[in-house]
Order: structure tokens, then C-alpha cells, then sequence
């Protein structure tokens, strides 16, 4: 039987009166990549906004591995497993990249922080970064500083240090963005490694070439409603999924 990592249940967001969530349902399963696509302006971002509890919903229900996160403060739900990255790579400007990284990893607890760090199983921290590294195909200096590394790679390390906290779902916001065909792939090979360790992901992504290779199911926007929600082939002949890309480009 599939267990559900993450359930959004009749959700609602609005800011004054612009409905930018109106009756969301969305289910993530444990080893599997989750689309979320729509047209710019469909509600997409604030939907992982209200996930990860940057935003709080005006009415309805979240819930991680079967406990309601509704009201619980980012921080809270980031320490329960609930791993994010974001349009622009977040790092400590300051740190180096290696400093980055081991900072990523004190997601849920003191306790975890030490396991996470020593890795799963008793594997080695650097054993598992190192596979990742591979996988991310980075060759740079870890002492260097994190400015240093041009934007794809910082998108990419972004997922390498979400995936190091061990988290139960990564929400993904646009990861392929600027990125060129290489470094695409890479995301693909981490986000697809990432669920081969029985994460679940929601990925955000304009590139419909990469949706469509590496989602299992995808659920689709449409101002703030679920529109579609099914395998990667059934949405692609959806016809109200075509509509609304076809009519979406200039919404805000």
C-alpha cells in the first residue's frame, strides 16, 4: 500500500482580493517526484509557501505523515522533515560552501543532527556527499567561498543540502531555471535519486521536457484551482491543461 507523506485538504489563500488558492487538494507519496505546474500567476509558489508555513492558509488542512502541520510555524515543520528550496539558491553569503552545507543538515533535531551528519545506516557524512557531488558533477574546492560558484551550481548545491538533512519532502521551486541542458539533467539525476531514498518530491518547473521524463503524477494550476491532477501522459492531451497554457502567458 502507498503511504502519503504530504496531504493538502481544501485549502484557501487569498491577499485582499486576489484568490491565489481556492479548494487545493493534492496528495505526495512516499518515493515518488509530484509535479505542480500552471501558468505564471496560478498560484504555485504560494501553494509550497503554504506548505512549508511561510504563509498561513485562510481555511483548510495540512497534513505530514498523517499529522495536521496546519498551524505549525516553518521552523517546526522544517525539523519534522519538511525540506525546501527556492527560486533564487538561499545560502549564507558570508560561509564557505562546506560551512553551507553542514548548517543544512541541523534541520529536525540535536539528536538528528548527529545522525544526519554521520549519514543514514551509519554511512559516512562526506561518503554520501561525495555522492552526491557525483551525481551534481561538482569539482570545486568545499573551503571556497560560496559566492564563488556560478548560479547553476548554486541551484544544484541547494538540492545537494536539502537531500544531506535527510528530509521526509522536498518542495522544489523551479530548480531548472537558468540552468543549461547539462545542469538540467543533473537536477533530474538528484531529484530522481532523492525518491530512490524513499523521499517524496513536489517539483515546480517550467520545463515541460523534464517534467514530463521524471514526474510520476502531476497535479496543475490554474488561478488558484486544481484544473487537472493525473499521470504525466494523461496530462499532456488534457484539454483544459493545454487552454490554460496556451491562454497563460502574460497573467501575472
Amino acid at each position: 500500500m502507498e503511504r502519503v507523506l504530504l496531504e493538502v485538504r481544501d485549502v484557501n489563500k487569498a491577499f485582499g482580493g486576489v484568490i491565489t488558492a481556492k479548494n487545493v487538494d493534492m496528495k505526495v507519496m512516499a518515493g515518488e517526484i509530484h509535479g505542480l505546474i500552471g501558468p505564471n500567476g496560478a498560484g504555485k509558489t504560494t501553494l509550497l509557501n503554504l506548505i512549508s508555513g511561510i504563509y498561513e492558509v485562510d481555511s483548510g488542512h495540512i497534513f505530514f505523515e498523517g499529522n495536521e502541520i496546519t498551524n505549525l510555524p516553518a521552523h517546526k515543520r522544517a525539523r519534522l522533515g519538511l525540506g525546501r528550496t527556492f527560486q533564487s539558491p538561499r545560502f549564507m553569503n558570508r560561509a564557505s560552501i562546506k560551512d553551507n552545507l553542514e548548517l543544512g543538515t541541523d534541520l529536525r533535531n540535536q539528536f538528528t543532527y548527529i545522525q544526519s551528519f554521520f549519514g543514514k545506516k551509519g554511512a559516512d557524512f562526506y561518503s554520501e556527499l561525495e555522492e552526491l557531488m557525483e551525481i551534481a558533477g561538482f569539482t570545486f574546492d568545499w573551503n571556497e567561498h560560496i559566492t564563488s560558484l556560478p548560479y547553476g551550481q548554486q541551484k544544484l548545491l541547494e538540492i545537494v543540502r536539502a537531500m544531506l538533512a535527510h528530509p521526509t519532502v522536498i518542495l522544489v521551486d523551479e530548480p531548472a531555471a537558468g540552468l543549461n541542458k547539462q545542469e538540467q539533467e543533473r537536477v533530474s539525476l538528484l531529484l530522481r535519486k532523492a525518491v530512490d531514498s524513499g523521499m517524496g518530491v513536489v517539483l515546480i518547473e517550467h520545463t515541460m521536457e523534464m517534467v514530463m521524463n521524471i514526474c510520476d503524477n502531476i497535479t496543475v494550476l490554474n488561478f488558484g484551482e486544481v484544473i487537472a491532477k493525473g499521470k504525466p501522459q494523461e496530462i499532456a492531451t488534457n484539454p483544459q491543461v493545454i487552454e490554460a497554457y496556451l491562454g497563460g502567458e502574460n497573467d501575472a
